[in-house]
């Protein structure tokens, strides 16, 4: 049985948690409160570095998100995520990355501002914004008028891609100007990995409230 250790509002956690309902694995979850759980030793023993997610099979403890999707795919490789053609590969690997390297640091203003753990200035706000529309467009580049990046199979690069994609419109990037993008989002959340995984509105103000606390008793 596969243990599967993260936060369900966790977006690396999700990328892991969609694939593996996606390739129909039962597992056992647990979830970590990470005011603490993740400092226990028994944790520690698991990821010294203390992050999640953390998936254990048969003994061995797998760290870090992507290796983790590389490790499902390798040890259980039917339902397969992984494209299938040299240029469906490459672009698999772009959005992966292009996801991670571009778009995270990117709306991370976006997100403070949607969660109000900050007031961000108007020009961090229209810089981010720009800076994602860049994404979005080589999303749409990309995606084509396919129903998934790769064609007609759902592979990673929707899974790392299409776990953000139902945020944004709310940090602020309109989907009107991106119709074949919304039709994607709209794609992935009718799917029952996507509609399982994503948090409701009353998770997020629970996040939102826990992460107040412990900035003012930090001094943020």
């Amino acid at each position: 049985m596969l243990t599967f250790y993260h936060t369900p509002l966790s977006i690396n956690s999700r990328r892991v948690w969609v694939a593996l309902l996606e390739k129909n694995l039962p597992f056992e979850a647990i979830v970590m409160d990470l005011g603490g759980d993740q400092l226990q030793p028994e944790f520690l023993s698991l990821n010294p570095f203390h992050h999640i997610p953390v998936l254990v099979d048969d003994g061995l403890s797998v760290i870090e998100s992507f290796a983790i999707l590389d490790y499902l795919e390798a040890k259980y490789p039917t339902p397969s995520l992984l494209a299938t053609t040299p240029e469906g590969v490459a672009t698999m690997r772009m959005v992966e990355m292009v996801t991670v390297n571009e778009l995270v640091p990117t709306i991370n203003p976006l997100t403070k501002q949607m969660m109000g753990f900050s007031q961000e200035s108007e020009d961090a706000i229209a810089q981010a914004k720009q800076k994602a529309e860049v994404v979005l467009k080589f999303y749409a580049d990309k995606l084509g008028n396919g129903p998934f990046f790769c064609g007609e199979q759902l592979t990673l690069a929707d899974v790392v891609a299409g776990t953000f994609a139902p945020w944004f419109e709310p940090l602020g990037l309109p989907m009107a100007n991106y119709p074949t993008l919304q039709a994607w989002t709209d794609r992935l959340m009718s799917r029952h990995a996507w509609a399982t995984t994503q948090p409701s509105p009353e998770d997020l103000t629970a996040f939102r409230d826990r992460m107040k606390q412990r900035m003012a008793a930090q001094g943020q």
